[in-house]
This record gives C-alpha cells, sequence and structure tokens, in this order.
C-alpha cells in the first residue's frame, strides 16, 4: 500500500489509478451520485484505505476507502471518523469499521 501526507494526494493518486467515481455514505448504502447508484455493503470491497489526522483540528480526521463494486466500478469514499463521521446503519459502520480498526 502506498504512503500519502495528505487527504488531496491520495486522492488524486486513487483517481490516477482508476478510482474515479466518488461515493458517499447513505444509510444502508454508499451511494454515487453521479450514476444514480446505490451499493450495499455485500456488492463492495475495500481494496485500500488510508488514514489522516488533523495536527490541531479533530474536525480534519478523515479516512479514504478505495472501493471496488463486483461489477468492477472503482471510486473512492471520503469520511470523516470520531464525532464527525457521517451517520449510517449498522451493517455499513461495519464493513468499513474492519478496514478502519486496521488503519489505526
Amino acid at each position: 500500500m502506498a504512503t500519502y501526507d495528505t487527504l488531496s494526494q491520495a486522492t488524486n493518486d486513487l483517481n490516477r489509478r482508476g478510482f474515479t467515481l466518488n461515493f458517499n455514505p447513505k444509510g444502508d448504502y454508499i451511494e454515487c451520485q453521479s450514476l444514480g447508484l446505490l451499493l450495499r455493503p455485500q456488492e463492495f470491497e475495500i481494496v485500500e484505505f488510508y488514514r489522516f489526522e488533523g495536527m490541531s483540528d479533530p474536525a480534519d480526521n478523515a479516512i479514504v476507502y478505495a472501493i471496488q463494486s463486483h461489477e468492477g466500478l472503482k471510486g473512492v469514499l471520503v469520511n470523516a471518523y470520531g464525532m464527525y463521521a457521517d451517520e449510517m446503519t449498522a451493517e455499513l459502520v461495519e464493513k468499513l469499521k474492519v478496514h478502519h480498526e486496521f488503519a489505526k
């Protein structure tokens, strides 16, 4: 796995490597608005993940996930963690948490 100093370096490199879609957590799913697509946790895999901590502001804490659907669609999901994390269902949280725990 690569090493990045900033969130923008990670997302730019992932985009360059084909992770071009933007995913967002939405309840039970991750959503790709540009394609009108909703993926359940069992429909995608997390290929890579990177954690970033803000030096002075906890609001800058984020983790970026490189995600691939079982149909081959590739994109990134950037989410805050800690008290600024987006609300998600337990199933989606568990899918992401497995990788988040290894990112510590």
